[in-house]
């Protein structure tokens, strides 16, 4: 993971100390300033930023570079270091992302154990990603502290509109999440932190250029290039303005053909993304501007018993942006945000066939205004805010009866659409103790559309660090929650009916409340984690089938009055270096290897003849291992394992009803890596595992190889 630097000069000032025979001090042999981090610091530690930000001495003797390695993390309204925050988060850092065998955030997210990863297509092209046996409607996700997700469905989340490249590392956020990430999150969120390429030192002075390539391809006739390009200026006194411009394209036939003989699976893509951040000693602003445009061959995604289409076809079109400021105004840390998405998308049943089926199109467009604020007093630190968000739909599908919007290039009209405001505040306290932090808050929402009253949302979090060690960097933390939150129906689930499909409009909001509590152990050799949580859902949301209707048993949104559910996770992060010996490695690439588990169970028992489609096939058991080590000089390799157990049946279209079976499959990655140049070739499902079912009646591929380039321009 990215850390962020100290600058040492003549007099060194520490954000935390130990009296340990182990500790820094005891081998700098001079005298050392003790503090806590200054308001204005702590303003920096916004999750889109803190990874690259530097700790400056304002002293004049020549800059030393010391790495300390609490990073800020997105698990409260206030700004907390990861190792002060109460809620547990997991972190999938830049070191992860680099030397996983992975095309996407999608793939990337399998290695978290408490998230669901539901594959129809490879390479990123359509994927559902829950949390702790929700659904994929249940999360929110954000780009840089921003919601980008899409109220008309959350199947297309993920279109980002960045590379892996520049993504400095992925939060998981498990559990109601609404007093941190607002009330969507029913069930956890997941922020990701890109980097617009901040690197100086503060004795830096001028312009820098940096650009990377790269290029890759594999099976199915894979091919990707992408660009990343950064200028950095920065001047005294503490001025800098980056700005970062990435794009790629990338294509694939795909790896299965439909009954007719023609491409069923392929994908072709292009992205675009411009971020930048300008900041002095009173203010810093960041923005990004992107757009994610790609098509891809659905095969059966959406078939039914009823409707076995295998020729479907989609493509989307996405444009994010956003404008996020930070300043401080008198002893109150303020940051507003304001942001405009729009999602377009063009779903086809029959493939160039709008004769037999109409196309469906969807725009959707997204305005928001977030106010975030903070300060500090005796008591602890306050953080209170606002959000206004505005989701407008046009579709000819999708809302209630509309009049006036002409489908540009087609000669159908957006004959339907929905618009909603959700309005929300918050209020969020942290008592932050030497060994104790306690945060507690509150989150009230209404919506216009669901004509409720006000309703709020309570939470709260406590951590104890129960032990530490005075010979060694040793630690036991102590922590739990109990939090809630809201979900609305999304469009999709309210009005969808097409070829088997019946949607509800008057389904009602989602509720849930959340109890955790787990222990954590830290040792230069062990990182371990096991948490405990028990959920208990109302009016939870699914798509269910009565199969004793026959042929005229289709998909139906219902509200499921309860469920609860019990889950167990377990992690552990092991320093072989460390555990054996130092000489297996003399460079900063070490051998190490991570296993991680869950389990979870639910006491909501479906009828003779009913199958649910995303609510009730939730994984029971899910453990995944990963073992990185270097092999010779700059050469490595990454080894990745996940075993499944899912829960629920699913309906062949011969009419079997049929258990999801355990599987398990393996990824690898060999990396060759210099200053400027990275060589890398993986295997994915390197078993070749052609039998495993993740959605009922969508194939999967089989063993395929990438292999690709990256190279730093000389700039």
């Amino acid at each position: 993971m990215y850390k962020p630097g100290f600058l040492k000069r003549e007099v060194i000032v520490f954000r935390q100390f130990k009296r340990k025979g182990w500790a820094l001090f005891a081998c700098l042999g001079r005298e050392v300033v003790i503090s806590v981090l200054s308001v204005a610091t702590l303003s920096s530690t916004k999750a889109a930023c803190i990874s690259n930000m530097m700790w400056r001495a304002d002293t004049a003797q020549v800059p030393k570079e010391i790495w300390l390695g609490d990073v800020g993390v997105t698990g409260s309204r206030a700004p907390l270091t990861q190792s002060q925050a109460a809620r547990m988060v997991t972190v999938l850092s830049h070191d992860d992302i680099a030397q996983a065998a992975v095309q996407s955030v999608n793939d990337l997210l399998k290695l978290a154990v408490g998230v669901d990863v539901r594959q129809r297509g490879a390479l990123g092209s359509q994927t559902d990603i829950s949390i702790r046996g929700g659904t994929q409607e249940q999360i929110t996700v954000l780009l840089n502290g921003i919601n980008i997700c899409d109220p008309q469905t959350g199947h297309n989340v993920m279109d980002l509109p960045c590379q892996l490249d520049e993504i400095v590392r992925v939060e998981v956020l498990e559990g109601p999440a609404g007093r941190a990430y607002g009330t969507s999150s029913l069930v956890g969120g997941i922020n990701i932190v890109t980097s617009s390429g901040e690197g100086y030192m503060a004795d830096d002075v001028g312009r820098k250029l940096k650009g990377d390539v790269n290029v890759e391809g594999g099976s199915f006739g894979y091919a990707k290039a992408a660009f990343v390009t950064n200028l950095s200026l920065h001047a005294q006194p503490s001025f800098t303005f980056n700005q970062q411009l990435s794009s790629s394209y990338q294509r694939s036939d795909g790896f299965s053909r439909s009954k007719a003989g023609t491409l069923n699976t392929d994908y072709s893509g292009i992205k675009a993304f411009y971020q930048g951040k300008f900041g002095n000693q009173h203010m810093t602003v960041r923005w990004h501007a992107g757009i994610s445009d790609k098509g891809w061959g659905s095969g059966t995604f959406y078939a039914t018993p009823r409707w076995q289409a295998d020729d479907q076809y989609e493509h989307t079109t996405k444009i994010f942006t956003a404008l996020q400021a930070n300043t401080k105004l008198w002893e109150i840390n303020i940051r507003p945000s304001i942001y405009w998405n729009q999602y377009r998308d063009r779903y086809e049943g029959y493939r160039n066939r709008p004769d037999i089926m109409k196309y469906n199109h969807n725009k959707t467009n997204i305005y928001g205004f977030n106010l975030n604020s903070y300060f500090d007093w005796k008591a602890g630190r306050t953080a209170i805010g606002a959000e206004i968000r505005n989701e407008d739909l046009v579709s000819g599908n999708l809302g209630e009866p509309r009049s006036g919007f002409e489908q540009e290039g087609a000669a159908s009209k957006y004959s339907r659409g929905i618009n909603r405001t959700n309005l929300s505040a918050h209020l969020e306290h942290n008592i932050l103790l030497r060994r104790l932090t306690l945060s507690a808050g509150v989150i009230a929402a209404k919506n216009t559309w669901s004509n409720a009253d006000w309703k709020f949302f309570p939470g709260i979090d406590v951590s104890y660090l129960l032990y530490e060690s005075d010979r060694s960097p040793l630690s036991i933390k102590l922590f739990a929650s109990y939090n809630t939150s809201l979900r609305l129906p999304s469009f999709t689930e309210m009005y969808y009916k097409l070829q088997g499909y019946a949607a509800d409009p008057h389904l009602k909001p989602e509720e849930m409340q959340a109890l955790e509590a787990g222990a954590q152990f830290s040792s230069p050799t062990l990182m371990a984690k096991a948490t405990v949580w028990h959920h208990q859902g109302r009016n939870i949301i699914d798509w269910m089938m009565d199969t004793r209707q026959g042929d005229a048993a289709q998909w139906q949104s219902v509200n499921h009055t309860r469920i609860n559910a019990t889950g167990f996770e377990m992690s552990a992060d092991i320093n072989l270096r460390q555990l054996f010996s130092s000489s297996l490695s003399t460079s900063s690439d070490y051998p190490s290897v991570r296993l991680s588990y869950s389990y979870i169970t639910q006491d909501k028992d479906l009828e003779e003849g009913f199958v649910s489609q995303y609510a009730l096939e939730y994984l029971r058991h899910k453990l995944v291992a990963t073992l990185h080590t270097p092999l010779w000089r700059h050469l490595s390799l990454t080894l990745n394992t996940r075993w499944q157990d899912r829960e629920g049946q699913y309906t062949t279209f011969d009419g079997d009803v049929c258990d999801y079976r355990p599987f398990a499959l393996a990824d690898a990655r060999l990396q060759w890596q210099t200053t400027r140049c990275t060589l890398y070739a993986e295997v994915n499902n390197l078993f070749d595992n052609r039998h495993y079912v993740d959605y009922g009646n969508v194939p999967q591929p089989g063993i395929w190889f990438v292999g690709g380039v990256k190279y730093r321009l000389p700039f």
